[in-house]
């Protein structure tokens, strides 16, 4: 146990931390690690790999991840917001190489191959596009004069328009869905609303008629005609599962749905462990949102509100798309379950954001203080 007395880094880091936001991704990532078991041996049987082949790169990427995660969450606001510039000018610019050198998985670029890895740089992209839109809002909220609004709708467009090329279409309805969310906050004037709303349905459209795969599974969702295959079976294994599950190991329907460790996750969870088991899940995600949220609320220093209101959407509303999917409320988009579905750039890139989290919401009692003394005399704090 640390002691309180004690003034290192590390006593520094876990008396700051907070603590609930830690246990909640840690507990993710052991439920993921778990469902991995039950997931993965049947992918990997039909692939005619090892049964346990993708549980133990699963456990492979989780070591990493983690480190990843407690090591970020050591940096200052000033730090983060230096990370997030590195990390998304790299993660740019291997959207790029990827359009022209990446590997080709069903008519779409979006994986790097670097030996024996497979990297998606669009999962490193979006936290460390939210951080950079939070600064230029925060930068804008603080000084009008500075054109932070309008450097965050240029950057936005930048990187919908990346992929929108690859394509990915769910990953820009996440990052618009996201960005909107935080332009709101910053205090989106109406005019811009209606504006930024009408593209976005215009791009919605243009989608369904531009691009064949967008506009087959939304046919699908609406009329239940044609290859339904994975979502019906998705269905099955959530009808059997009923409240309490099969039990461990004991699933069937999971053994034929194709995705069952990655974007169908949450169906195995279902049929092994119960609906009350998925709401658990479910119930960790609304934590994570909701006290995101709350330290935003309570947060003077613009840019970590803007920042983490908007990583804590991140993982909601990804998470809220996923489950959607396996339940047949939404049309089936292939994306992960944030630190549970299997995948090296997912999960690390999601203990990006995690770290990201647990660095701005550490309790840092000189810089509180000094705040409260800024706000009593009338001033405004400046961004750290």
């Amino acid at each position: 146990m640390v002691s309180r007395a004690e003034r290192g880094p590390v006593a520094d880091w876990f008396w700051t931390i907070d603590r609930f936001f830690l246990a909640a991704f840690i507990l993710l990532m052991g439920i993921g690690f778990m469902l991995s078991f039950a997931a993965s041996p049947a992918v990997a049987e039909r692939l005619n790999l090892d049964s346990f082949h993708f549980v133990k790169r699963h456990a492979f990427f989780l070591l990493p991840a983690i480190a990843t995660m407690v090591a970020i969450s050591f940096l200052t606001p000033r730090q983060v917001r230096r990370a997030a510039a590195i990390l998304l000018v790299v993660s740019l610019a291997a959207m790029v190489l990827a359009l022209f050198f990446g590997v080709e998985v069903k008519g779409a670029r979006r994986w790097l191959s670097i030996g024996s890895l497979s990297i998606q740089p669009s999962e490193f992209m979006k936290p460390a596009f939210v951080v950079i839109c939070a600064w230029l809002f925060s930068e804008h909220a603080r000084q009008p004069e500075i054109p932070g609004n309008l450097f965050s709708i240029l950057l936005f467009g930048i990187v919908a328009a990346l992929l929108v090329a690859q394509p990915d279409l769910g990953q820009t309805i996440l990052v618009t869905a996201v960005w909107g969310g935080m332009f709101f906050m910053a205090g989106m004037p109406w005019i811009w609303i209606i504006l930024l709303g009408g593209v976005a349905l215009g791009g919605f459209v243009s989608a369904y008629y531009l691009f064949d795969h967008v506009a087959g599974r939304i046919d699908r969702f609406l009329t239940g005609e044609g290859d339904t295959f994975q979502v019906d079976t998705a269905r099955e294994a959530i009808i059997r599962g009923d409240w309490f599950g099969k039990g461990p190991g004991e699933g069937v329907v999971k053994r034929i749905i194709p995705d069952s460790h990655t974007d169908f996750i949450f169906s195995v969870a279902a049929e092994e462990f119960g609906i009350i088991f998925c709401m658990v899940i479910v119930a960790v995600f609304a934590f994570v949102v909701l006290r995101g949220l709350n330290h935003a609320f309570k947060e003077r220093n613009d840019f970590a509100r803007f920042a983490v209101a908007g990583l804590v959407l991140l993982i909601g509303t990804q998470s809220m798309i996923n489950v959607g999917v396996n339940l047949e409320l939404l049309p089936a988009k292939g994306m992960t379950l944030p630190l549970i579905s299997y995948g090296g750039s997912s999960m690390t890139a999601i203990c990006v954001t995690a770290g990201f989290i647990l660095a701005l919401t550490r309790h840092r009692p000189e810089k509180r203080a000094t705040e409260r003394s800024l706000f009593r005399s009338g001033m405004m704090a400046p961004a750290e």
